[in-house]
Formats: structure tokens, C-alpha cells, sequence
């Protein structure tokens, strides 16, 4: 499965964030169009459970990972960048409040909120005058609690709240913003709707 970001395609929301919750190849097809002294748009694509070694732009030899290796030879690589945790909620919790896990509030992965007092990386963008949207695994709250993605700093949020429910790739729901979206059955495959992919379209054409 490929995926492919544009910045023209995303220029309702200059900082995204997507969860991604398994490995995938992608690709990004970047058009200079920073213009002197604008603010940039941002693209932050979080994998869980991906390491460095898996990607031959660091070096992997027995395969190769060629829209991964795209993007790092257009955008950023990154030498000195870790995950907060081993385990996924409280690494994103790391990411999205700056804070190490002996201080971040959420520290394993049980259902907790994320308290309303949190100062996340989204709303520091906010604060910065950039619209804001979220896509993929949340797993830092719930819809309509202090946790949920838009009391803390996203505009939009499409994708999963529960991490758990983030194990199935054909689930029965996904959260369009407050909106439960229930998906439709695939008859031929009696599945669900592949959750990965309906996330995917949401990031790059919302």
C-alpha cells in the first residue's frame, strides 16, 4: 500500500499529524512553494513500532523501502530521534507534550486521559497561527472527555480513539471529528471497510 502526501492537496491545515499504526511504504511528491518568512506546512508521520534499521535509507540491505527513502532524501533525516517509550500510548504522549515519561502524565498503555492541563505540540501550533488536524491512532482519550484530540489542540481528528480498537484493521467505527462514522460491510471480503485506507483519503483530500 503507498501513500502519498502532497502539500497542495493539504493546504486547509498546515500541521498534520498522522498515526500511522502499522509499517507501510509511502511516498511524497513535494512541490517547492515556501515563499520567504512564511510559515511552512508540517507533516509529522508517527509509525509505531517502526525502527531505524527497518528502512534502507539507514542502511537496511536485505530489502529496500524506496518511497520511505524518497521522502528522506526530500524532507528530513533524522539521526538523533527517538521514541519516549516502548510501548505506543505513552510514546505519543512524549511526542505530543515534549515531556520524558517519568513526568508525562500518561506512562502505559491503559485507557487514561490525557488532562485537559497538558500543553501539546498541536496547540503550540495553534498558538503559532496554523490550522491543525490529526489522523490515525489517537489512544490519549476519549470523544467529548479532556483527552479527546480536539480539547487538545486538533482541529480535525479522523481515525481511532481507542489503541485497541486500533488493532483491527476493519473495524466496526472510526471518529470523524465528534461524529461516530459506523463502516459499511465489504460483502465480498465480509469485512468491514480497511480502516487504513479510508484514514488515508481523509489526510490527503479533507
Amino acid at each position: 500500500m503507498s501513500m502519498f502526501l502532497n502539500f497542495n492537496t493539504l493546504s486547509n491545515y498546515k500541521f498534520i499529524i498522522i498515526f500511522i499504526t502499522l509499517l507501510i511504504s509511502f511516498g511524497c511528491n513535494l512541490k517547492s512553494s515556501v515563499v520567504q518568512n512564511s510559515k511552512p506546512n508540517v507533516i509529522y508521520i508517527l509509525a509505531d513500532d517502526l525502527g531505524y534499521a527497518d528502512l534502507s535509507c539507514y542502511g537496511q540491505i536485505r530489502f529496500s523501502t524506496p518511497n520511505i527513502d524518497a521522502l528522506a532524501k526530500q524532507g528530513l533525516l533524522f539521526t538523533q530521534h527517538y521514541a519516549g517509550s516502548t510501548v505506543c500510548a505513552p510514546s505519543r504522549s512524549a511526542l505530543m507534550t515534549g515531556l520524558h515519561t517519568g513526568h508525562t502524565y500518561i506512562r502505559g498503555n491503559k485507557k487514561i486521559e490525557l488532562p485537559s492541563k497538558s500543553y501539546t505540540i498541536a496547540e503550540l501550533f495553534k498558538d503559532n497561527g496554523y490550522a491543525t488536524g490529526g489522523f490515525g491512532k489517537w489512544g490519549l482519550g476519549s470523544s467529548d472527555l479532556e483527552g479527546d484530540p480536539l480539547n487538545q489542540g486538533f482541529d480535525v481528528f479522523f481515525g481511532y480513539h481507542d489503541q485497541m480498537l486500533a488493532h483491527h484493521y476493519y473495524p466496526d467505527y472510526l471518529w470523524d471529528n465528534t461524529e461516530t462514522l459506523l463502516l459499511t460491510q465489504n460483502k465480498e471480503l465480509n469485512k468491514k471497510q480497511y480502516a487504513p485506507d479510508l484514514i488515508h483519503r481523509k489526510a490527503l483530500f479533507l
